[in-house]
C-alpha cells in the first residue's frame, strides 16, 4: 500500500543537494590535489597527514561550498515557485504547491545519476541542467489542469525572466570581479 503522505518526499531536496555536492566534491578533490601537487604544498601535507586525510578533507571543504551554493539555488526556485503562484493563481491555500511536491523525487533520481559523472564536472552540470528542465515540465505538468493558459503564460513567463535576471546579475558580478583581478595584478 502507497502512503499518501505530503511529507514523504520532505528529505528528498537535502538529499539531492548533498548528491549533486558530492559528484562535483569529488571531481574538484582531483583538481585541487593536482593544485596542490603543482605548488609543491602536497608532499608538505602529506608529513601530517595521510593521503586519505588530506582526500577526505577537500572533499569536505568543497561539499561545505558546493552544498551553501546548491541550497542557495533551491532557495531561489522555492521564492521563484511561490512568487508565480502568488501573481498568476488564484490558489490562496497553497494546494497547487502540495500537488508539485513529489517533484523533488526528480531531483533525487539526477542527484544518484551525477554520482555516475563524478569525473566531470560539465557532465554533472548537464545532468543538473537535464534535472532542471524535467523538474520545470513536471511543474507545468502538475499546474497545467488547475490553472488556465494565461496564468500558465505568466507562471512561466515570470520564472524564465527570474532565471535570466538572476543568471545576468551573476555573470556582471563574476566580470566585474574578473576586471578589478585583473586590473589589481602588476604588469
Amino acid at each position: 500500500m502507497l502512503m499518501k503522505n505530503s511529507y514523504l518526499t520532505g528529505y528528498m531536496p537535502l538529499l539531492s543537494i548533498l548528491l549533486f555536492s558530492l559528484s562535483l566534491s569529488m571531481f574538484g578533490q582531483t583538481f585541487i590535489v593536482d593544485l596542490l601537487k603543482k605548488a609543491n604544498l602536497y608532499n608538505t601535507m602529506l608529513d601530517i597527514f595521510t593521503k586519505t586525510e588530506v582526500n577526505l578533507v577537500v572533499i569536505g571543504g568543497l561539499m561545505v561550498v558546493f552544498t551553501m551554493i546548491f541550497a542557495t539555488l533551491k532557495l531561489l526556485a522555492n521564492t521563484a515557485n511561490e512568487l508565480a503562484l502568488l501573481f498568476f493563481s488564484k490558489d490562496a491555500d497553497g494546494e497547487l504547491l502540495k500537488k508539485t511536491r513529489f517533484g523533488a523525487v526528480i531531483f533525487f533520481v539526477g542527484g544518484l545519476i551525477s554520482l555516475v559523472s563524478f569525473s566531470s564536472a560539465v557532465g554533472t552540470g548537464i545532468i543538473f541542467l537535464v534535472t532542471a528542465v524535467a523538474y520545470v515540465v513536471y511543474f507545468v505538468y502538475k499546474l497545467s489542469p488547475h490553472i488556465t493558459t494565461p496564468q500558465m503564460i505568466g507562471i512561466i513567463v515570470f520564472e524564465a525572466v527570474f532565471w535570466i535576471f538572476f543568471g545576468l546579475l551573476l555573470a556582471l558580478i563574476f566580470m566585474k570581479l574578473y576586471n578589478g583581478l585583473l586590473a589589481s595584478i602588476p604588469l
